[in-house]
């Protein structure tokens, strides 16, 4: 069985979510996802709550979670956190920001792979999922999709997100690399040649389609990084407003369907 959430050597993955979702800088690449996240885990945990006492908090699992980049925020947010990743280095890290952020008590790492997934955490005993940047990165992405569904609970939460396929080919064209910009439309797995970093990319109905197959219903799509990964860098940083103003026109343009295929990355919440 092909270990979902371990990338093969040749393909390291991307480190765009490093940071913390919730930083200013990093919100250009993570605020679509992290508010719609945050919204979604908001809702679960006041329709898990008992009325009397509000929201509880909820038990969530972030699959190849690595560092805490999304653990953390949530467990700021009063959640209880398991990271499982293959990466000790990763996990020390994890531990070392759950502690900076005061969470410690909140997050726990743990060390493995979908293979023996169950072996460490409990199947069915996740109110929420996450699975972030690791899709793209299996030999069968819809054996990993089911591995990462079958730790939710009945009405719980699938976070998922990964790299879309118009973004890369609008990239490479964008870059004068039209003939790479060709193969990878063309590529079943959207790849632009053989030094492509990313295994596979997907479209909007691709995604839905594994979620589906899963079992879940599909309850948003949006596209993440529309126009973040095209507007220079340094017009962000020196022009007045320019951050705050690409932030609105991201979140504007997330839900559209029309901007969909030209999305670095897309995420999909399903619901069990």
């Amino acid at each position: 069985m092909s270990d979902p959430m371990r990338p093969p050597v040749s393909h390291p993955r991307p480190t765009s979510l490093r940071s913390d979702p919730s930083r200013p800088r990093a919100s250009l690449r993570t605020a679509v996802v992290w508010e719609v996240l945050k919204d979604a885990l908001d809702r679960r945990a006041k329709a898990a709550g008992d009325g009397a006492h509000g929201a509880r908090g909820l038990d969530v699992l972030d699959t190849g979670g690595g560092s805490g980049n999304f653990a953390v925020p949530v467990a700021r947010l009063g959640h209880r956190v398991t990271v499982v990743d293959p990466s000790p280095n990763a996990l020390f890290a994890l531990e070392r920001r759950a502690a900076e952020a005061g969470v410690a008590d909140r997050v726990r790492g743990v060390q493995g792979d979908a293979h023996g997934l169950f072996d460490v955490v409990e199947r069915g005993g996740y109110d929420a999922v996450l699975c972030h940047g690791v899709l793209e990165y299996v030999d069968d992405p819809a054996e990993g999709l089911g591995n990462a569904v079958a730790a939710l609970r009945p009405g719980g939460l699938l976070s998922l997100l990964a790299a879309g396929l118009g973004g890369a080919v609008l990239a490479r064209a964008l870059a004068g690399h039209f003939t790479e910009a060709r193969r990878a439309l063309d590529d079943p797995d959207g790849r632009w040649g053989e030094g492509d970093p990313v295994p596979h990319r997907f479209t909007a109905e691709q995604l839905t389609a594994l979620v589906e197959g899963a079992g879940l219903t599909v309850a948003a799509v949006h596209g993440v990084r529309v126009f973040a990964d095209l507007v220079p860098g340094v017009l962000v940083d020196t022009e007045p407003g320019a951050m705050d103003a690409l932030l609105k026109l991201e979140a504007a343009a997330a839900e559209l369907p029309a901007f969909h295929s030209v999305a670095t990355q897309l995420h999909v919440l399903g619901e069990a």
